[in-house]
């Protein structure tokens, strides 16, 4: 028979979705007014977005002649005309490369007739032939008779001859000629100058405004706010020299190879090539397009043709591949999926143009997003970063009823972390989140099962790992991660080693069940128990795993405590000072008068480590707020190490976890200081 489902209790039910706030809907209009003033005025917007990139580049060089004891404006003045410069000298030689073109394309017309010829001469020439052949016999084919029979058809009378019609155009006078040939170059021309314009007022008053900047989105924390704007422009800037440094030594490569190959115009291809690359994976195929045609209308043959698009597939993911992410680092900031879909927003927001500078400007928005907190959706819908901590990862899928992909993820953080580490930071963290979802009532009966069955196989799945500290492996810098933190993490002062403890803990306390890990009254105490009598396993310690209901008023007696050295008590989440905790030890005392008792309640922010009134009404002997100060103090106290405790219990150990990082909290040799 199949099980009638329990009702849900009334808190626990769907709520239908609430209506758009006020603030829901304002935020949508910003949206949409600020996406049509960046469509209608791009002529404003987008020569200042330029020189605001350009600024970017420029600021390390005007930093570098400031050393040089060059006042402000001089060392600007500077470097607005290396770049200007730069820039004229790349049209100037853009300019004669494509009149040096443009003399010989008659030349290349023949050869490309040669070709065609040549293949129209081959099998696939005949083949329009034959189907032109084919569409002549069907049209001449007689038409079906429809006059009666013996009587002779009329011919069809002729159509007059149309009448020849030649357009004259009128001659342009010298003023429309001139003009003509003006509009296409005033409009660019009018964008550089505003762009230099502005640039050199955005390398004149940087400070003035990084300052305004803070004051729109950090006053309220300056310190953190400066050092995060000062950390995201120098990362930027050199984010961008060196993608510049990347796609003109990509172009140089390319007009060099080109030159030995023998394609006319090599240095406008090799220009052509490294301005291309900006645009995001397209760009190089477009980049490679115009070479191999010329080459094809050069070369009588085919071989400049087939090494044109050899150089162009051994250099793109020669570059793209193996040079880039030992220069970049692991990352650049950018999801492909964010690449891709702002390549498209910005070309259809500006043209062309805005494809070229889609990439830099996105990446400016996602280093806005991770130091600014009011932009922080920027970050999580165009960076790289995982969306969820590995904390809430871990959560979602025990909520999903997946141990495996748990499983794959923990693997993953274990390479570079220990077992305790992943258990402190990763594992008990996503357990706090469920006893929180469950004590507000969010989750259902299945839901609270599901979370207790996948926690339950990861931690037996994750049996047959070590407990040690992986060695420190070196981390390439993200060139648009957030500054690290300047304060280091709270630890406890030095322990000996592990080593020399594990190897002092007396043959009693190895037996199985020394240590009785007993679950509190939560729905997911028990898991955490169980993750703390594994690792006691892998220091030298025996323990085992009892329910709360083993401790509970009427089944007590019946426990047994011959050989338990410990007993620890496992909270997930507790809130206040309940009594029951108080009443739980009693009965623990009563029962088993020669173990130590310890409680350790995973959350370093909680009252009972505050208060020493509080600890000792409660009357454990340890208090302990991560599994690595529990293992520690089971270790202290199996050797002697431990102090003794104080009348009425008292001995805290405590610390604050940390975030997830890339170091763990416990080393199998050493623990750190």
């Amino acid at each position: 028979m199949r099980a009638i489902p329990t009702p849900l209790p009334a808190e626990t039910e769907v709520q239908p979705p609430g209506v758009p706030g006020i603030s829901g809907l304002m935020t949508l209009i910003v949206a949409i007014v600020v996406l049509a003033a960046l469509y209608i005025g791009q002529d404003v917007f987008l020569p200042v977005v330029m020189a605001i990139l350009l600024a970017f580049v420029l600021a390390p060089f005007v930093d570098f002649m400031r050393k040089w004891h060059l006042g402000r404006v001089p060392s600007v003045i500077i470097a607005v005309l290396v770049a200007l410069g730069i820039i004229v000298s790349l049209g100037g030689l853009i300019g004669f490369q494509v009149a040096g073109l443009a003399t010989d394309l008659p030349r290349y017309q023949a050869t490309i007739k040669e070709k065609v010829g040549s293949i129209k001469a081959g099998t696939i020439g005949r083949l329009p032939a034959l189907l032109k052949e084919f569409n002549r016999a069907v049209e001449e084919a007689p038409p079906k008779e429809t006059t009666a029979p013996g009587t002779a058809a009329q011919p069809a009378p002729a159509s007059p001859a149309p009448l020849p019609v030649e357009v004259h155009e009128r001659e342009a006078t010298p003023i429309e000629l001139a003009k003509s040939i003006a509009a296409p170059l005033l409009k660019p021309l009018t964008t550089m100058g505003i762009v230099f314009v502005v640039l050199i007022f955005i390398l004149l008053q940087r400070e003035d405004l990084r300052d305004r900047m803070i004051r729109l989105f950090g006053s309220s924390d300056l310190h953190r706010t400066t050092g995060a704007m000062d950390d995201a422009a120098r990362r930027l800037s050199r984010f961008f020299l060196i993608q510049l440094g990347l796609n003109a030594s990509f172009g140089v490569i390319i007009g060099l190879g080109l030159w030995a190959i023998g394609v006319p115009s090599p240095a406008l291809w090799g220009v052509f090539a490294a301005v291309m690359r900006f645009v995001p994976y397209i760009g190089s195929v477009i980049a490679a397009a115009f070479p191999i045609m010329l080459a094809s209308a050069v070369d009588p043959g085919w071989s400049m043709v087939g090494m044109t698009a050899a150089l162009f597939l051994i250099s793109e993911p020669l570059m793209g591949h193996a040079i880039e992410p030992v220069v970049y680092g692991t990352s650049t900031g950018l999801s492909p999926f964010a690449v891709v879909i702002a390549a498209i927003f910005w070309t259809w927001l500006w043209g062309p143009v805005g494809l070229l500078i889609a990439t830099p400007l996105t990446l400016c928005l996602v280093v806005l997003g991770r130091h600014v907190e009011r932009l922080e959706f920027l970050d999580v819908l165009l960076g790289d970063r995982p969306a969820l901590t590995p904390a809430e990862n871990l959560y979602q899928r025990m909520l999903a009823g997946d141990p495996d992909e748990a499983l794959e993820s923990a693997e993953v953080l274990l390479k570079d972390r220990s077992l305790t580490s992943y258990y402190d930071e990763v594992a008990l963290r996503s357990l706090q989140l469920a006893a929180n979802d469950a004590k507000r009532g969010v989750m259902t009966a299945i839901q609270i099962e599901q979370v207790k069955s996948v926690a339950s196989a990861l931690v037996q799945d994750l049996n047959s790992h070590d407990d040690d500290e992986p060695d420190a492996a070196d981390t390439k810098d993200d060139p648009v991660a957030p500054p690290q933190s300047e304060v280091p993490a709270i630890r406890n002062p030095a322990m000996p080693d592990t080593i020399a403890l594990e190897s002092r803990v007396p043959p009693g306390w190895k037996a199985e069940g020394a240590v009785m890990c007993v679950a509190g009254r939560g729905p997911l105490d028990e898991s955490a128990a169980a993750m703390l009598s594994q690792l006691l396993g892998k220091h030298g310690i025996g323990s085992g795993v009892q329910t709360h209901d083993a401790v509970s008023r009427g089944t007590i007696e019946a426990l047994d405590v011959e050989g338990v050295e410990l007993i620890a008590l496992c909270y997930v989440e507790i809130t206040g000072m309940p009594a029951h905790l108080r009443y739980l030890i009693r009965r623990i005392r009563n029962h088993a008068p020669n173990a130590k008792i310890m409680v350790g309640i995973w959350q370093a922010d909680h009252g009972v480590f505050q208060d020493d009134d509080t600890r000792s009404a409660i009357g454990a002997d340890y208090y302990v707020s991560s599994l690595r100060d529990g293992v520690v103090r089971c270790l202290q106290v199996a050797t002697g190490e431990s102090q003794p405790p104080v009348s009425g219990g008292g001995v805290v150990e405590l610390m604050p976890q940390s975030r997830v990082s890339g170091a763990g909290v416990m080393r199998r040799m050493r623990l750190p200081t």
